[in-house]
């Protein structure tokens, strides 16, 4: 058994980690600390849930600390840039770099958009080491003159595909626009499809790959069960799940904002205290839905996929897909917040009539059958057949919002035939 003491980590850090009740290191942290303490550039594959974010900050933190104290009594410069997609996933991973570097006298801040500036430019003028930020912030910052780039000597691009799948991919290349050439870069991302690896290729120099676990699959120590149930019955099922009280508490995906919403007032209506957390609630409004849940002030919590990798929350017992994602390596990441680190899980998922094509790509991807609970008390009547090819020359039905754009959200021509291609299991 590998210790932190064993990755020649210097004092201050192992303290931190020692306060922190941490013991061992994850496998991507076993792999990734040695290669990046070498000062080489890595491109990391790792699912939500391996303690990637130790991973790279505890490195960084080391080598910032290494360095030469100067006698300079100016404000400090930005020497570490951790980019990442949500507002939810920059907070935490800035209290990570707090955490982990309490006592290198290192300093760490975190900008984000949704919120007034002015305390984070006060923040910045104060002078930072450690910069973690959302790409439309940063740039809006570095465009008034409040963040400068020239003295990077370490860059993070952290979740580099649900980047680009946000559409942040031209706000990324601006950024690296403004880096210094000479820097040591990381890349991580949970899936590494061929736009992502030529991303990567554009940002490492002869980097060291570290992969911990095949990006399709999801943790063995998630119970994973599957309730096909018809569209009204929905939220009849989750009130009749949530009357178990075994269910500690319980993450809650839907597709949409607004039916978040609907869903947090109809568990109300039976006693069951939710919150909602979403793009159209206020900054201040989602960290506190966040913090109730954490402290277990609210049971439930109910999220749409732009907190599906960026919600953190020590013994979740439950992830419920109350509606099935259309991109399925999503449901890996949503279920991903349960079960972490070794810890177990069980996510629940319902499936309707319209999420059938949904479902069959999910399970292509996790190579395997999620087991069916039968014994519920609003089965759908319609059966659920995982070979069905095409009647009459037609394809299946499609689900509404897949008429617009496909399941990857693309629109283009090409994009819609490789959707189909892949549907119907063409080569």
């Amino acid at each position: 058994m590998i210790t932190f003491e064993q990755l020649n980590l210097v004092e201050p850090i192992l303290k931190a980690l020692k306060a922190e009740g941490y013991t061992k290191p994850t496998p991507i942290q076993q792999q990734a600390i040695p290669v990046l303490l070498q000062g080489k550039d890595l491109l990391g594959c790792a699912q939500t849930g391996t303690g990637k974010t130790a991973a790279f900050a505890i490195p960084i933190l080391q080598l910032l600390w290494q360095q030469p104290k100067t006698i300079d009594k100016g404000r400090r410069k930005i020497k570490a840039l951790i980019l990442t997609p949500t507002r939810e996933l920059a907070i935490q991973i800035e209290e990570s770099f707090t955490a982990y570097g309490k006592f290198t006298g290192l300093q760490q801040t975190v900008i984000y958009g949704g919120v007034s500036q002015h305390g984070q430019v006060d923040r910045l003028q104060r002078g930072i080491d450690i910069l973690i930020a959302t790409p439309g912030r940063l740039l809006d910052l570095m465009q008034q003159g409040y963040v400068h780039l020239s003295d990077i000597q370490f860059f993070v691009l952290d979740e580099a595909d649900r980047m680009l799948d946000m559409g942040f991919v031209n706000d990324v290349k601006k950024v690296l626009a403004k880096l210094p050439r000479h820097r040591h870069s990381l890349f991580f991302s949970a899936t590494m499809p061929p736009v992502i690896q030529k991303l990567a290729d554009t940002i490492l120099v002869n980097p060291i790959k570290v992969e911990v676990t095949p990006p399709s699959s999801t943790a063995d120590t998630i119970v994973q069960k599957l309730y096909f149930v018809g569209k009204s019955d929905k939220r009849k099922l989750l009130i009749h799940l949530l009357e178990d009280d075994t269910i500690g508490n319980a993450l809650v995906f839907t597709r949409t904002k607004h039916g978040a919403d609907r869903v947090v007032k109809d568990l109300a209506v039976h006693g069951i205290h939710a919150a909602a957390i979403h793009g159209n609630k206020s900054q201040n409004a989602r960290q506190a839905a966040l913090s109730d849940f954490k402290l277990g002030k609210k049971r439930v919590l109910l999220a749409t996929d732009i907190a599906a990798r960026g919600i953190d929350i020590d013994e979740l017992t439950h992830v419920i897909n109350y509606e099935l994602p259309n991109i399925p390596e999503t449901y890996i990441h949503r279920i991903g917040r349960t079960g972490r680190a070794g810890a177990n899980g069980i996510a629940l998922s319902f499936c309707e009539e319209e999420e059938f094509e949904f479902l069959k790509d999910i399970q292509k991807l996790i190579g395997k059958q999620i087991p069916v609970e039968d014994a519920h008390p609003f089965p759908m009547q319609k059966t659920y057949n995982e070979t069905a090819q095409l009647k009459n020359g037609h394809a299946p039905r499609q689900p509404a919002q897949g008429r617009t754009q496909n399941r990857r959200g693309h629109v283009t021509p090409k994009a819609a035939t490789e959707s189909k291609r892949r549907w119907f299991g063409r080569k």
